[in-house]
C-alpha cells in the first residue's frame, strides 16, 4: 500500500509521473513534517479517491496527531479561499477586492503547528486550485520567515506531481469502466 502502490498503478504512458513521485516524495530534502504535511494536503486538494486512499496512511505514519490534524486544515480552508480569492482576483470590478472577506479563518492564525509549515502546506494547495492571490500572499509569508525559494519549489513540485498522479488514475478508472460496460 502507500506510495509504492500508487507508483505501480501509474500506466506506462504516464512513465514520468511515477518517476516523479518517486523523486518528490521519496527523495524529497524537505523535513518529515513539511513533506508529509505536503503530501497529504494534496492528496486531499487532488480530489482523488485513489491518490488519498494510497497516500493518506503513509502520511499518519509520519506525522504528529497535530500535523496530521493541520495539514488537513490547510486543505480544506484553502478549498474556500482559494476559491473566494481567485474569484475577488478575476472580477473586473476591482471593488469586489476592497470588500470585507466575511469569513472564518482562525485555523490560519492558530494551526496547531509551525506557521511555516501550514502556510507551506496552504501554498501547496493554492498551486493545485490555481489560486495566483493566495500563491503570492503565501509565498510572501513564507519567505519573511526565512524559507527559501527551493524549499517553496518542492512543495509546488509536489504539488504538480500528486495533482498529475490522480488525475491520470482517475481518467484510468473511467475509461476501464467505459470499457466494461
Amino acid at each position: 500500500m502507500g506510495l509504492a502502490e500508487l507508483k505501480s498503478a501509474v500506466p506506462d504512458y504516464a512513465k514520468d509521473l511515477k518517476l516523479n513521485l518517486g523523486s518528490v516524495i521519496g527523495n524529497s530534502e524537505l523535513p518529515e513534517q513539511q513533506l508529509w504535511g505536503t503530501v497529504l494536503a494534496c492528496a486531499i486538494a487532488s480530489r482523488s479517491p485513489r491518490v488519498l486512499r494510497e497516500l493518506e496512511p503513509e502520511a499518519r505514519e509520519h506525522l504528529s496527531p497535530e500535523a496530521y490534524g493541520a495539514a488537513k486544515s490547510a486543505a480544506a480552508i484553502m478549498a474556500m479561499n482559494n476559491v473566494f480569492y481567485r474569484t475577488r482576483h478575476l472580477l473586473s470590478d476591482p471593488e469586489y477586492g476592497t470588500m470585507r472577506a466575511g469569513l472564518r479563518m482562525n485555523v490560519i492564525g492558530n494551526p496547531g503547528v509551525e506557521k511555516a509549515d501550514f502556510e507551506l502546506w496552504s501554498l501547496a494547495v493554492s498551486a493545485i486550485n490555481g489560486c495566483g492571490q493566495c500563491l503570492d500572499s503565501h509565498e510572501q509569508v513564507l519567505r519573511k520567515a526565512g524559507v527559501d525559494r527551493e524549499t517553496v519549489q518542492e512543495a509546488v513540485k509536489i504539488a504538480a506531481v500528486v495533482q498529475a498522479v490522480g488525475a491520470t488514475l482517475d481518467a484510468e478508472a473511467v475509461l476501464s469502466e467505459a470499457v466494461a460496460v
